[in-house]
């Protein structure tokens, strides 16, 4: 019989994020373009609002994988946190659906709390899986197939969000999301038999913080000084949203530092060198979480969207069509940079001129009154990088592959130096294409946000899924679940931190000047793995 290369549950925990991240990325879509839509039923909230609270939204989401990695580790175990986080999300998306600010608010609750137990235990699951020597040395593989999986589910969900949205409306499209969420739960338990065997909950050792102790010395003090944050007079990093999710987020950050005055010292080396990696990580989320906001308003106002009268009627079925009609008097007033105007009292200022995506369109170019203009949906571009994803992973794993064969394939955070190297070329190709365009005065080519997530998606594919395999890696078997919930709050912070960074792209006048700062960002954070690379090598391999 021959030898499986990967562990049997591993299809159905590719399936359940396949499922899952249907759903999220599915809503995180279309999130910016909900808030922002004055004309169809949206929020008709300003980008710089939107921006911020979507920078909020997705550093909540994966702040609260530590609680969730925490109690599965201790307390529930991984598949019943799954389970709890899967149903809260689905929850979560279908309140989406309803009017009203307080529903809006509750839906965001819900997706926050049901990520914090979803995310980190379903890849300590599939960690636990491929600690079997059988499988051990395929980890950086299984967790590139896995993460295959969760593009395969940001792939599709965009071309069913443009469909819904622009046939029915928003909540349509939050609605499928939700059973997106519930088809994952479902096939999860399928395979529970799978997976049974690894779901056990680790023996607390004397040096280990008690349970109730973590509550009331970490998350007390966090939700206190979040509190605190919110109501300093004035802003400290730029809006009340940023300084109590800042401040909030600083106990949590601490307790994983004082894990290293706890653990013995066999176990204090790993954990120390995944704190690094932490610290260096958060700026690539910072750069790559910013296709959800500036790279989407890039798409939205700069791009040219304008679909072939050919390609039209079968772009319609597939649901990729929105039409924008010519009418005077109908849509909010913009300047040359596509920022609203708003009335004392808060109200758009319509435009007598044009409608928003025909700023930068020349006059020749627009259409006759009352007519419409047919635009590939602006979402569709959030599948570009899913595509890539999976059109390259097995090409990636497949490289890395020929040269393990031949002893000559890099460490895991050799892969992740590589990685924020290609991260920071793509913010350049976004750099060029300000020029082409003269800054916007123009529309750009649709070529060069393909171009940018091209890039950017090798530089995602050597550091995201390695990210994961190391941590799965390097951390102690009792705090696997706690230790990924450590990188979820690096990744928490580096998303906030993109939320802030996009809430300014209203004072460039020069959008070049945006994508430097990125550029710059980006090297940086290169260079501070460069510097560990020869130390955080050496202990990857004293510890896998």
């Amino acid at each position: 019989m021959k030898e499986k290369k990967h562990p049997s549950g591993l299809p159905y925990l590719f399936f359940t994020e396949m499922w899952e991240r249907f759903g999220y990325y599915l809503m995180i879509g279309i999130f910016f373009l909900y808030m922002t839509d004055a004309v169809k039923g949206g929020l008709a909230l300003e980008k710089k609002e939107a921006s911020d609270i979507f920078g909020t939204f997705i550093a909540l989401v994966y702040l609260t994988p530590f609680v969730g990695g925490l109690l599965a580790d201790r307390l529930l175990g991984y598949r019943v946190s799954i389970t709890i986080g899967g149903v809260l999300m689905g929850l979560g998306y279908m309140t989406l659906a309803i009017p009203g600010k307080t529903a809006f608010l509750v839906a965001l609750a819900l997706i926050i709390l049901g990520n914090g137990f979803f995310k980190p235990n379903i890849t300590t699951l599939l960690g636990a899986l491929y600690n079997d020597p059988r499988y051990k040395e395929r980890k950086d593989t299984g967790f590139n197939i896995f993460y295959m999986g969760i593009n395969v589910g940001a792939f599709i969900c965009n071309f069913f969000a443009a469909y819904l949205r622009n046939s029915f409306g928003w909540g349509q499209a939050f609605i499928a999301a939700g059973i997106g969420m519930f088809v994952g739960v479902i096939v999860f338990w399928m395979g529970n038999r799978h997976y049974k065997h690894v779901d056990v909950r680790r023996e607390v050792q004397p040096e280990d913080m008690r349970l109730s102790s973590v509550f009331t010395m970490v998350l007390l003090p966090a939700i206190l000084a979040g509190i605190l944050g919110w109501m300093i007079p004035g802003n400290v990093f730029g809006s009340d949203s940023t300084d109590a999710f800042l401040f909030g987020a600083l106990p949590v950050a601490l307790f994983y530092v004082s894990l290293l005055f706890k653990l013995n010292e066999h176990d204090r080396r790993p954990v120390k060198a995944l704190l690094a990696i932490y610290g260096v990580v958060i700026i690539f989320w910072a750069v790559f979480k910013q296709n959800g906001t500036a790279l989407t308003t890039w798409a939205e106002s700069y791009t040219d969207r304008e679909l072939p009268a050919k390609v039209v009627p079968a772009a319609r079925t597939m649901g990729m069509v929105q039409d924008v009609t010519y009418l005077q008097d109908s849509f909010p007033k913009i300047d040359a940079q596509f920022r609203t105007s708003k009335d004392a009292d808060g109200k758009l200022i319509k435009d007598v001129e044009y409608p928003p995506y025909f700023k930068n369109l020349p006059a020749s170019q627009r259409p006759q009154e009352g007519t419409e203009l047919h635009l590939l949906s602006t979402e569709l571009f959030q599948s570009i990088n899913p595509f890539f994803i999976v059109l390259f992973t097995p090409l990636v794993v497949a490289f890395f592959g020929f040269l393990r064969s031949r002893k000559k394939e890099p460490s895991t955070p050799e892969k992740i130096f590589i990685g924020l190297l290609i991260t920071a070329l793509s913010t350049l190709v976004m750099v060029a294409a300000v020029s082409a365009c003269n800054d916007g005065l123009t529309k750009s080519s649709a070529w060069w946000l393909i171009g940018t997530y091209g890039v950017i998606t090798f530089g995602e594919l050597c550091l995201s899924p390695m990210g994961l395999s190391l941590v799965s890696k390097l951390s102690p078997p009792r705090i696997t679940a706690l230790m990924m919930g450590g990188w979820a709050l690096a990744t928490s912070i580096g998303n906030k931190l993109s939320g802030v960074l996009a809430s300014l792209w209203d004072t460039y006048d020069n959008k070049a000047d945006f994508f430097k700062v990125n550029f710059v960002l980006t090297l940086i954070a290169a260079g501070g793995i460069l510097l560990m690379l020869k130390w955080l090598t050496k202990i990857v391999k004293e510890h896998s």
